[in-house]
């Protein structure tokens, strides 16, 4: 009965967590104190994805994207002894590989017959990894600790907020280009998101509060009043095309 949506993602979603649930206990009755319990999360990755292709759910595609990134997280950890660095990276470094990795397959992959159901979903997955990374690499550079974070110089970490906001201006011109709602929508958010942040960090030790709240306020109402034109960028897109869309 597909018609059932929401009965048939209700009984997914309690398979998925029932799944979770029964690897878990598979780890435990087969552990041998290696703690490479990252092995756990690759398995329900494959579990998952093999029953996302075969019910033809994205619910359940996503959540083997999401065990897939986590094991990709805990491997890393695992191989680097659980050291803060692996191969040089630290975690927001190693995901946006991974975001990165994840996007390009979704290119590759795209046109293909059997990868219709999960193309969206998988682009959408893989660009949460890449932004939500790359923000915390703005925030955070590639400090290996809370210790050398909290030492570290604003100024060291504006490679980083550069970084975002080249990758969130890259995304706006892909969209707009190609007509990529994903890709324009990720690069508008994190962009806004990459110039608050910068504003955080410089000026909230330097400027006044009340100064600094009020800019804020102003900004958010200019951007609530505009909030339109900025989501769609009309002001940058052709007028024909424009009109086209509006046909």
């Amino acid at each position: 009965m597909p018609y059932k949506v929401f009965s048939n993602e209700t009984i997914l979603f309690l398979g998925v967590l029932l799944t979770a649930v029964s690897v878990g206990y598979l780890g435990a009755a087969m552990d041998n104190g290696s703690g490479h319990f990252s092995l756990l999360f690759l398995l329900a990755a494959v579990i998952y994805a093999v029953l996302g292709f075969y019910f033809s759910s994205v619910q359940v595609w996503v959540f083997a994207l999401l065990s897939l990134g986590a094991w990709y997280g805990a491997e890393t950890g695992y191989l680097s002894d659980w050291g803060n660095h692996f191969l040089g990276l630290n975690y927001p470094q190693r995901y946006v590989a991974f975001g990165g990795l994840l996007v390009a397959c979704r290119f590759l992959l795209a046109g293909k017959k059997w990868f219709t159901t999960f193309d969206y979903s998988t682009y959408v997955v893989g660009m949460l990894y890449l932004f939500i990374s790359l923000w915390f690499l703005s925030i955070f550079g590639n400090s290996e600790s809370w210790i050398r974070w909290y030492s570290t110089k604003q100024v060291e970490l504006w490679a980083w907020n550069l970084l975002i906001l080249f990758g969130s201006v890259v995304a706006i011109f892909v969209g707009l280009k190609r007509d990529d709602a994903v890709a324009r929508g990720f690069g508008i958010t994190f962009f806004l998101l990459g110039i608050y942040t910068l504003y955080f960090s410089l000026l909230w030790d330097v400027m006044h509060a009340g100064l600094f709240f009020f800019i804020l306020a102003v900004s958010f109402w200019l951007l609530g009043r505009k909030a339109e034109k900025v989501w769609n960028l009309e002001f940058l897109r052709d007028p024909k095309k424009l009109n086209d869309d509006m046909n």
